[in-house]
């Protein structure tokens, strides 16, 4: 009984985990004497009980990983990793990967940008630039025609070093015309951040419109279908996916516009909230089939993600009673879907991959993981998850090579790849968990 208690106190799992867990405490001292384990950039470092040990101080990773980007050309009025999704350690393109993923690469870039400028007590004026040139592609570049049912609203994918994107630019597994809902909850929100902290209206402009496009086109929610598709043709409205998992940032999006005065968007927020709230959050204990699609190469009907679960834990994790009087038991059961469905071993420690089609510890998702079990264990002062959560962040920060270049993932030794994944979508993660937990970066 003492065991269980103490693997449950530590790694903050549910009972399936002991066995794993008592495997895990027990391979530790074999990789922390052997000396010759990798992960990701750098020899892996263990200290006496076998915990993984930041090869620097995620103070020093992040920023040399920021610094490296400083150097990244700028061309066409913009830095390449803004209109580029797959960059090398050169700051090359990938000649074979010319898709984009627009808004949720800048939308969190942006979010990650302004953590960053906070971060530095605004004293780095290139750190704002920087999330002012992802706000501009969004607004410049990346709409669709002013036509249609989703007139003017950002584009969930396209092709690099488009300036606009063509009418017909979706890639991946969008159709030429699709765009995908969330993904303009995502940018909306990130502008909205943008315009509070920079005043400039024309990031404002492309936040409301996002809202007032997604406001017209919700469709009534029920057990089977979200307010929106997952994916949808902008000229006809002519939906493709029932269920779109990721619904948090639509409601934050919403919820900041009307934190702003914008009142016509309490009836959207309100129909958003109570299906997520009544509908979605209970499915996590049926068949978990309202948390499937959200990331934009895939359109399996049946992929769940860990994404959408974890990104709505955060949220609620941050508003608590404001949001959800219910936020604690509701965080918990978001974080156990994601570890009954989607954790892995990996170098000895327990990891979180993406999708039930893709189990990768990609950067982006782990960090996540990482970041929402650290707020978890801060808002609830409890040490459940938290151990789990230094382990996953430490070991995503290995893929930040020696002169900051990041690779997408630390489960093998690389250079660039997927920006999000190597850089928007994590640093941003990497600084909510040192909110919760200041000396982690030290």
């Amino acid at each position: 009984m003492k065991t269980t208690v103490t693997f449950r106190n530590l790694f903050g799992l549910p009972p399936r985990f002991w066995v794993v867990c008592s495997t895990l405490l027990l391979g530790f001292g074999a990789l922390a004497t052997a000396g010759a384990e990798s992960i990701g950039n750098h020899p892996a470092t263990f200290d006496s009980h076998g915990v993984l040990l930041p090869w620097t101080s995620w103070g020093d990773a992040m920023d040399r990983e920021v610094n490296w980007y400083r150097h990244c050309p700028v061309e066409s009025g913009y830095p390449r990793f803004v209109y580029t999704t797959f960059m090398d350690g050169n700051y090359e393109p990938m000649p074979k990967r010319p898709s984009f993923i627009p808004a949720t690469q800048n939308g969190m870039g942006i979010i990650s940008y302004l953590k960053y400028h906070a971060y530095k007590h605004r004293r780095d004026g290139w750190a704002l630039k920087v999330a002012c040139y992802m706000g501009d592609y969004l607004v410049k570049e990346a709409s669709t025609p002013d036509e249609g049912f989703y007139p003017r609203f950002t584009r969930s994918t396209g092709w690099r070093a488009k300036f606009p994107q063509p009418p017909d630019c979706g890639s991946q597994d969008d159709r030429p015309y699709e765009v995908e809902p969330d993904k303009g909850g995502i940018a909306g929100y990130a502008l909205v951040l943008l315009w509070e902290e920079t005043k400039e209206d024309r990031y404002l402009a492309q936040a409301l419109q996002n809202a007032r496009v997604l406001a017209t086109n919700m469709v009534p929610a029920t057990a089977t279908n979200s307010p929106w598709p997952f994916r949808v043709d902008y000229r006809t409205g002519a939906g493709r996916g029932d269920v779109s998992g990721n619904m948090s940032f639509i409601l934050r999006l919403f919820d900041r516009l009307i934190g702003h005065g914008y009142k016509e968007f309490e009836g959207p927020r309100e129909k958003v909230w109570r299906w997520v709230k009544d509908v979605q959050i209970p499915n996590l204990a049926k068949d978990g089939m309202l948390w499937v699609q959200f990331f934009e190469d895939h359109q399996e009907a049946n992929n769940q993600t860990a994404w959408a679960p974890l990104n709505l834990a955060r949220y609620l994790l941050e508003s608590r009673e404001k949001l959800d009087p219910d936020w604690r038991q509701d965080a918990h059961a978001l974080i156990d879907f994601t570890n009954a469905r989607f954790t892995s071993v990996r170098n000895g420690l327990l990891l979180c991959g993406e999708q039930t089609h893709d189990l990768e510890p990609w950067g982006g998702i782990l960090s996540t993981y990482g970041a929402v079990l650290a707020m978890y264990a801060r808002a609830t002062a409890t040490s459940e998850f938290k151990a789990v959560a230094y382990q996953a962040l430490n070991y995503s920060l290995y893929a930040v090579s020696d002169d900051g270049c990041p690779g997408h993932r630390a489960s093998d030794a690389c250079r660039g790849g997927w920006q999000e994944d190597a850089h928007t979508d994590k640093l941003h993660n990497v600084l909510d968990a040192l909110e919760a937990f200041p000396d982690w970066g030290k």
